[in-house]
């Protein structure tokens, strides 16, 4: 049987508006590299992910593998995947936008299990996804990803000096962003979210009741935790253990200029902390747009009241 052939990518890209271009450009400066828009929902994508597109679109996929996807970080659900977790091997596996698809992960051993991390919406990832691997999504209240991302950005000088969050939200919700429009990315794992591949959850479930969740992480992989196991995971993963913790919290990047000062890699970690950025004319207008998005879906964020 000769070799599988890969399938070609389905879709096209289209170059921003002319008012678009502008719009990014005076609310978070000149960026570094474009964007254009891709495929039939638009998603934005700075131009060097399109060399690897099709790569990542054909990845190799066994079925001891486990994808860890998310439109903002959800690291701490990978380690809530694996009690036994390898933070350096999780960190030479992952999947980073507008990389290749890294050596590492065709040369991990066929028997060792591979965490893999992306932001990348379904679409864009192999079709046989859930046909072959497991797949765990974290879903978050867009206000308070929002103030994630203006941090994020901030942190690594993605950009030029950025003026303030609502600069920042003017980009963001009118779809942007990097990977935006946020509601279509959920909507793409949500609609998925019966498949016995696919385990959804909300970063709200997680603030609100971490050893529930890491027990029905455990329950999704197949794995049996005891309770010292459990209340050892909640403690390394709390955000004051994440802050100390050199392997996640990327201070040695400090050194080196990449990250800006008075930033770090691991904030608060509350839900509702968006009420701190939003004045009553933003609050509104993110009201009227979670509810145009939402309108057409059984999809509802569990927000703190």
């Amino acid at each position: 049987m000769g070799e599988q052939k890969d399938l070609p990518f389905p879709y096209d890209t289209k170059e921003l508006d002319p008012e678009e271009e502008e719009l990014i450009n005076v609310n978070l400066g000149k960026m570094p590299t474009s964007y254009v828009k891709l495929g039939p929902k638009g998603y934005m994508v700075l131009k060097p992910y399109m060399k690897d597109a099709a790569n990542i679109y054909n990845m190799p996929l066994r079925p001891t593998d486990v994808f860890v996807a998310s439109y903002q970080r959800s690291d701490i659900v990978a380690e809530t995947a694996d009690e036994n977790f390898d933070r350096e091997k999780y960190m030479a596996m992952m999947e980073f936008l507008a990389q290749p698809v890294s050596p590492l992960l065709a040369a991990a051993p066929l028997t060792q299990k591979r965490f893999i991390k992306t932001h990348l919406p379904m679409s864009l990832m192999p079709p046989t996804l859930l046909d072959t691997a497991k797949v765990i999504y974290v879903a978050r209240d867009p206000r308070d990803v929002a103030v994630s991302c203006y941090h994020h950005a901030r942190l690594f000088k993605l950009m030029g000096p950025l003026k303030g969050f609502k600069n920042f939200w003017e980009v963001f919700y009118r779809g942007l962003f990097t990977l935006t429009p946020y509601f279509e990315h959920v909507k793409e794992a949500w609609e998925k979210r019966h498949n016995p591949n696919m385990l959804f959850l909300f970063y709200e479930e997680l603030s609100k009741d971490l050893p529930a969740i890491i027990n029905r992480v455990a329950d999704f992989l197949g794995k049996e935790l005891n309770q010292e196991q459990i209340d050892r995971l909640c403690d390394h993963l709390s955000i004051e253990n994440f802050k100390q913790n050199k392997s996640v919290n990327f201070e040695e990047m400090r050194d080196m200029g990449v990250l800006a000062k008075g930033e770090t890699f691991i904030r608060k970690g509350k839900s509702g902390g968006w009420r701190d950025y939003f004045d009553e004319e933003m609050t509104q207008q993110a009201e009227r747009w979670i509810e145009e998005n939402l309108k057409d879906t059984d999809l509802r964020f569990p927000t703190k009241k």
